[in-house]
């Protein structure tokens, strides 16, 4: 092999070797900080980039990894890399013990979804983030529930993950990190508080039922009285109606009755007028008839009549019958 072809693959080989390292593809929702002689010199963007070997170097950062085993154990990797992600990551953090108000130990582990807003803050004002922001979570969280009793823990999710969220956001602003939400996964109380809960809770659902159960039977009961009034309320209002009835019918006989009558009392003084009789005789004979079928009691195989002791006013009483009777024959 000639010097000049040797000449020829050194520089070939020389210019494979500045474009593998010159030339950089930066994918969509990644950067890349470029630093020349170990100053910053410029941040890449997505697209096709160029930099000098030697002259301009990339620098890595460090990234959290939570990995998943078969056996559904989770291990955290850390690797670094010259290319920041931009997009939202999701760290899980693992489970750690907290200490309530009321002096209770109890297992949180938290999700923390934060995204990369300043590549150059997050290279150079920090030394490891992934590990900054999983201790300065521990810590806030520890803070946050040492300032709630249990109760208030197991009920105040939302309340916890929008503080953690705060004050995370606020301290990692510098690190030119945004923290978007934070998420308590489990809240793991001790086994004898656990127990105690679950009987306090047995015991909660006993105490309803046992009222909801008593005010149903009070319920019942001003409802069965209420019945019970409504129907002495209809019954006295339908016998106040039915006497008023009865007694407006009544009435209405009575007037149509004494309308008879009178009719009848005007007919027969009309025909006693015509032949100068008295009325009076004839109304009486007819008041001592009535009264004779009145006095005429049946027993058992005989009879008794009872006549009145004055005959000459029954006769008298007869005679008028007659002459009414002429008279309307007449």
């Amino acid at each position: 092999m000639s010097p000049g072809t040797i000449i020829l693959i050194l520089i070939a080989l020389l210019v494979i070797f500045i474009v593998s390292k010159g030339v950089r593809v930066i994918q969509q929702s990644e950067s890349m900080v470029i630093e020349r002689f170990g100053r910053y010199a410029r941040t890449l963007t997505a697209g096709f980039n160029v930099i000098i070997p030697i002259y301009e170097k990339p620098r890595e950062i460090i990234f959290r990894y939570t990995r998943e085993l078969p056996d559904g154990r989770k291990y955290v990797q850390f690797q670094q890399k010259a290319k920041i992600d931009l997009r939202e990551m999701v760290y899980d953090f693992p489970k750690q013990n907290v200490i309530t108000k009321d002096n209770v130990t109890i297992e949180i582990n938290a999700l923390l979804y934060l995204q990369v807003m300043d590549p150059i803050k997050a290279v150079y004002e920090i030394e490891n983030l992934p590990l900054a922001v999983e201790k300065l979570t521990q810590t806030t969280l520890r803070n946050v529930i040492g300032e709630l009793d249990l109760d208030e823990t197991l009920t105040s999710r939302e309340t916890i993950n929008a503080k953690l969220r705060i004050i995370l956001d606020e301290a990692s602003n510098k690190w030119g990190v945004k923290v978007n939400r934070v998420e308590l996964q489990d809240i793991i109380p001790p086994r004898d508080i656990a127990e105690a809960m679950e009987k306090q809770m047995r015991a909660e659902r006993d105490r309803r039922a046992v009222v909801i159960e008593a005010e149903g039977r009070k319920r019942a009961q001003i409802l069965e009285a209420e019945g019970f009034r409504d129907a002495q309320i209809s019954r006295a209002e339908g016998q106040k109606e039915a006497q008023i009835l009865e007694a407006e019918g009544d009435a209405q006989a009575r007037i149509r009755r004494a309308q008879g009558e009178t009719e009848a009392l005007r007919l027969i003084a009309e025909v006693l007028a015509a032949s100068k009789a008295d009325p009076a005789n004839y109304l009486i004979a007819m008041k001592y008839i009535e009264a004779l079928q009145d006095m005429v009691t049946e027993g058992e195989g005989n009879r008794t009549v009872f006549m009145p002791f004055e005959g000459t006013g029954v006769l008298s009483s007869v005679g008028g019958i007659k002459e009414m009777l002429n008279a309307m024959k007449g």
